[in-house]
């Protein structure tokens, strides 16, 4: 039997990254159709902060107190009675609820089996971001040799992006800051520019696809990048139509369905993709985490110690 109660973090109300607490609350039950994950490691997401800091509170308000975290890799503790793909002690990975915690509870069918080559910490790096990417490579329906533009590439989703177009066998163009030029390139990308060194739109012209995960200025210079009949993928909202430009094709793309992470698990177990692992945080030092994510961090996904 799993214990009743575990430490997690928690937000009572929205603020800053100091209103998250680490402290003892009750351990998740699973449902006949979940699992619940006896966590080892959490991504840490940008929309993670976001939520906590109440960007979304109209239209999105939380339940409080809130344990944040939507993905994660731990071990099957306990499975719902309608449960069949998964055993208790199998080393699982995907999208749950409230993973800033020692434990949480995912549908059955948002988990996949880690594979045994890939650490917690990895896996944990991988469904958000993997989702995100893939759904934006969709919608741009990249084929072979166009030229795809992809801005934000060495974070949590820019850098599964890279891979994906790579695969689809596109010519990646990808911005990065100076330091994380060579990951980039170490992904696979054909050139990376340094956004400080050099305003893209003066170098890059004619791509098929534009993959936005900064937004800004950023956005409104990609058009001049654009061909005729190209379109940009905008990751990082809702593009309204004030952000757009006539006569060019945009749209805005979230993660793809969580079908897709069987794709996506596959690619893994072929080691055709590679997550990467950013800052790594003890599950207490959650706030610091998030004081970081806004900033300038190692490039991949940042996790939390779980266990």
């Amino acid at each position: 039997m799993s214990p009743d109660t575990m430490q997690a973090v928690r937000l009572h109300d929205y603020g800053g990254p100091e209103v998250l607490v680490a402290e003892q609350v009750p351990v998740p039950r699973p449902q006949s159709d979940q699992v619940l994950i006896r966590l080892v490691a959490a991504g840490v997401n940008p929309a993670d902060a976001k939520m906590r800091a109440g960007y979304f509170k109209t239209f999105m308000p939380l339940s409080l107190p809130w344990i944040p975290g939507v993905e994660g890799a731990g071990i099957v503790e306990e499975v719902g009675e309608t449960v069949t793909a998964f055993r208790k002690g199998q080393a699982v990975y995907g999208m749950m609820t409230g993973s800033y915690g020692e434990f949480a509870v995912a549908l059955a069918a948002n988990l996949q089996l880690k594979p045994a080559y890939l650490t917690f910490e990895q896996a944990a790096a991988v469904s958000m971001g993997g989702l995100t990417a893939w759904q934006a490579i969709e919608t741009a329906n990249l084929q072979p040799q166009q030229r795809v533009l992809i801005h934000g590439a060495a974070g949590g989703v820019g850098l599964f992006a890279v891979q994906f177009a790579r695969l689809r066998g596109a010519e990646v163009i990808a911005t990065a800051s100076a330091k994380n030029v060579e990951f980039v390139r170490s992904l696979g990308a054909h050139e990376v520019m340094d956004y400080n060194a050099a305003r893209f739109e003066a170098v890059v012209d004619k791509v098929d696809a534009v993959i936005d995960m900064v937004g800004g200025e950023v956005t409104e210079r990609s058009w001049q990048t654009l061909k005729p009949g190209g379109i940009l993928i905008y990751v990082v909202g809702r593009l309204t139509p004030e952000q757009q430009a006539p006569g060019l094709r945009a749209t805005s793309s979230g993660p793809a369905p969580i079908e897709k992470l069987k794709d996506i698990n596959a690619l893994l177990e072929a080691k055709r993709i590679t997550p990467v692992v950013g800052d790594i945080f003890p599950l207490a030092e959650a706030h610091q985490a998030h004081a970081l994510i806004q900033t300038h961090h190692k490039p991949g996904r940042m996790i939390l110690l779980t266990a």
